[in-house]
């Protein structure tokens, strides 16, 4: 995972240049983000692999109908086709989305709560994490009812954990020792 990662950032950088000088993040995120997914479906990464595919049908599979990047994606695709790249297109994007993020100065947060958080709530936690963070914060939510009450926010590499799961095992740990 971690060459992934390596062998990904200069194509990933390379595309958030272009993007930048065409004034165009949302749609070359939207554009990266489709490719993405299907070169991650098991059934064209098998496909991208075979030697019978050439790099024009590669990036004909790939490259979504009117995505607004004009012949500028297109071009990015067969680059990553001529040199073996196209199934790093996940790294890629995600990669891609932490550069538009720190450029376009937002934090993108997981708030992970018991049960349905009120739009109220939610306010209230992004003005927290944008206080905390000084940037605009872009929040994703899910429900476990694993953890039983509060939340867990995970933002980057900071996590906060509020959960009544959480304090429990914390409670334990700090009783067994």
């Amino acid at each position: 995972m971690t060459q992934a990662l390596t062998l990904a950032r200069p194509y990933a950088r390379a595309a958030f240049s272009i993007a930048r000088e065409a004034g165009a993040f949302a749609q070359w995120s939207d554009a990266l983000a489709f490719s993405a997914r299907v070169a991650a479906d098991p059934q064209v990464a098998g496909l991208l692999g075979h030697p019978r595919l050439d790099d024009a049908d590669a990036v004909a599979l790939l490259k979504p109908e009117g995505d607004g990047t004009g012949q500028a994606f297109a071009d990015f695709l067969a680059l990553l086709a001529e040199n073996r790249r196209l199934a790093l297109l996940p790294e890629i994007a995600g990669q891609f989305e932490q550069l538009r993020a720190d450029a376009e100065r937002i934090v993108r947060a997981r708030v992970t709560s018991a049960s349905e958080l009120q739009a109220g709530e939610l306010e209230g936690i992004r003005a927290a994490l944008k206080k905390r963070f000084g940037r605009e914060v872009e929040l994703e939510t899910a429900v476990d009812q694993a953890l039983i009450g509060g939340a867990v926010i995970a933002a980057g590499d900071v996590v906060i954990d509020g959960s009544l799961r959480g304090k429990l095992a914390r409670l334990q740990s700090a009783l067994s020792q």
